[in-house]
């Protein structure tokens, strides 16, 4: 019953957001600003607070290094081939990224962090650090491979290597592994703001979910969802247990894996060419759809 309500508690926050959206309360410009602080302060307190006290060997392994990188690469494969020959090229891109680039950091730690405990988010953040390191770059060369946009190498690296989220990561381990103490004000302060990543993340995912009917195409989004909320975390559960990868890193790997397609996916279509009513309608569809998969996928490994 527990999980139940915490999974009511979330859909609840997502409808506000779509509901502060539609009532001009959190407009475009609010939404941003909400974006920032959930992204440079919320999120990257959560990486902190969840790997700082926690001891490097027991948040990375080989096989849990290995499973991420299978599921992600080996679905991009399979997006690939499934809309190869869809037309026009900017959403066929939309259509390859959307598959595979899941929403590990708005909804994935935090859902992990409320659901499954602490030594599951420490072992999620290590998940989020390996899937911003792969999935960025991976959408980024497929958008502009199909599209043809310009883009600048030298920006997206810088953008990369100065993402918060790894940062926080970085930070978090680097305390870990030399022993330093936190001061407990800190700690409890960075906690706090920990506490806010995941209401404030379902806030803006609901304000910025778009529903664009004119754009609907059964058959593409269809796709989208089936290899992004359903393949995904089956393929996860799959070659989690095949590698021997158990316990709390086997629960927030499968949870993970099976959030819904991340609103960023949205941003990274609008700038390299993509087709952004379609890309918006995909954020929308797999995050409705992924209320009922993740409710189920918690209660089994929870």
């Amino acid at each position: 019953m527990e999980v139940i309500g915490r999974l009511l508690y979330l859909v609840v926050l997502l409808f506000v957001g779509v509901g502060l959206r539609a009532g001009g309360i959190l407009d475009e410009s609010r939404t941003n600003r909400l974006n920032l602080a959930v992204y440079y302060v919320a999120l990257p307190a959560l990486v902190f607070t969840s790997a700082y006290d926690q001891p490097l060997a027991d948040l990375v392994s080989p096989a849990l290094l290995a499973g991420v990188w299978f599921v992600l690469l080996s679905t991009a494969v399979i997006a690939w081939v499934v809309h190869r020959n869809r037309d026009p090229s900017a959403r066929r891109g939309v259509a390859v990224v959307q598959s595979y680039h899941s929403n590990l950091g708005y909804l994935g730690l935090p859902l992990v962090a409320a659901t499954l405990g602490s030594e599951a988010a420490a072992i999620g953040s290590v998940i989020l650090g390996i899937g911003v390191l792969t999935q960025v770059p991976l959408t980024i060369l497929v958008l502009v491979r199909l599209n043809g946009a310009a883009v600048s190498i030298r920006r997206q690296l810088r953008r990369l290597v100065t993402d918060p989220v790894l940062t926080a990561l970085a930070v978090g381990l680097a305390v870990s592994t030399v022993g330093l103490p936190v001061p407990t004000l800190a700690a409890t302060g960075l906690e706090g703001l920990a506490s806010l990543a995941l209401p404030l993340a379902l806030l803006c995912v609901g304000a910025s979910l778009r529903l664009e009917l004119s754009e609907i195409d059964v058959g593409a989004t269809g796709s989208v969802v089936a290899c992004n909320v359903l393949w995904m975390p089956v393929l996860a559960w799959g070659v989690f247990s095949a590698l021997g990868v158990g316990g709390a890193a086997f629960a927030a790997a499968v949870v993970m894996l099976g959030t819904p397609t991340a609103v960023s996916t949205f941003i990274y279509a609008t700038e390299h060419g993509g087709d952004v009513a379609f890309a918006s309608l995909n954020v929308f569809v797999t995050t409705v759809a992924s209320v009922l998969t993740l409710f189920v996928l918690i209660a089994l490994v929870g």
